[in-house]
């Protein structure tokens, strides 16, 4: 998968089929969709294209900055490389590029830069300055360009925003299993790892201290994690917590795994974290020693989770 920057950097000697949307996420919803673009694609011999953009339109439009991404861009470009797509296109989204008239949008974006012959969308897809033209308005420009539309059923939408507000309410719940179980894969926790108070290895149960630098994702609701990564081309199983370390007194968030079975050095490596169940909440231990005992009864419930 070729991943590229701007619109302006696509290759337009390269024909495309195209597909536009956040796919925040890329859950089982998005994945229908990417399907029917490359069915569409092989068939015709175009090249396989996701036009997506950053930041989010919401972040700039409505100045939103709480809003919460399920993924990175980083983890967003991981997942959409293993679905076969040909190119991805991480557009940046500012002002000025939402006041492009529909005319301007499917002229001189689809057709003269992205060279489109066909554009899979959804029934609801509005575009253009202030959302005012939809999909039977690009059929008459497809008819007047040469360039087909194939529209996706309403059945295919709902499934993908239904979906997209389950996996975040299910996230904010802690409910990790329906959160996987509509992604169609871990939901995942991308960051660096940092020296923390260095409280677990005193406690005999050493973590890695999760930075992530975007504050726009989604971090589930505290508490106790099965989770699973893979360090240095070994795949390590291990139990996180999300939360602000009450024992002893703890102010802010933080991402802590203890990993079993691994003994290395991880400051300053990328890490990525897959999550796979919820175990318990976070709780205030009247003592260090109640706390370690805890850690000891958390690791046998990860260990009992992995091995079903």
């Amino acid at each position: 998968m070729i991943t590229i920057q701007s619109i302006s950097q696509y290759d337009k000697k390269n024909p495309s089929a195209i597909t536009i949307g956040t796919f925040d996420g890329v859950h089982i919803g998005h994945k229908k969709i990417l399907d029917r673009l490359m069915g569409s694609a092989k068939m015709l011999r175009l090249r396989a294209t996701v036009l997506t953009f950053f930041p989010h339109p919401r972040m700039v439009l409505q100045q939103d900055s709480d809003i919460k991404l399920l993924n990175t861009i980083g983890e967003k470009i991981k997942i959409l490389e293993k679905t076969g797509l040909d190119c991805l296109i991480i557009h940046p989204f500012t002002k000025e590029f939402s006041r492009l008239t529909a005319t301007e949008f499917v002229k001189d974006i689809l057709v003269s830069q992205l060279n489109t012959q066909k554009i899979i969308i959804g029934y609801d897809h509005r575009f253009g300055r202030n959302r005012n033209a939809d999909i039977s308005d690009l059929k008459t420009f497809g008819d007047a360009m040469n360039f087909g539309v194939e529209e996706i059923p309403a059945q295919e939408i709902d499934d993908v925003s239904v979906s997209s507000t389950k996996i975040r309410n299910a996230l904010m719940a802690g409910d990790i299993e329906t959160a996987n179980s509509y992604l169609g894969y871990s939901y995942m926790l991308t960051g660096n790892v940092v020296k923390g108070r260095g409280l677990g290895r005193q406690l005999n149960f050493p973590t890695a201290n999760i930075h992530i630098p975007e504050t726009y994702k989604l971090v589930p609701k505290t508490g106790v994690y099965v989770v699973r990564s893979l360090l240095k081309g070994k795949h390590v199983n291990g139990m996180m917590n999300i939360g602000f370390n009450p024992t002893v007194a703890g102010t802010d968030q933080s991402l802590e795994v203890h990993f079993f079975d691994f003994d290395g050095d991880l400051y300053g490596y990328e890490i990525q974290v897959d999550l796979i169940s919820r175990i318990r909440d976070e709780h205030k231990f009247n003592s260090l020693e109640a706390l370690k005992e805890q850690l000891e009864k958390d690791r046998q419930t990860s260990l009992s989770i992995l091995s079903k």
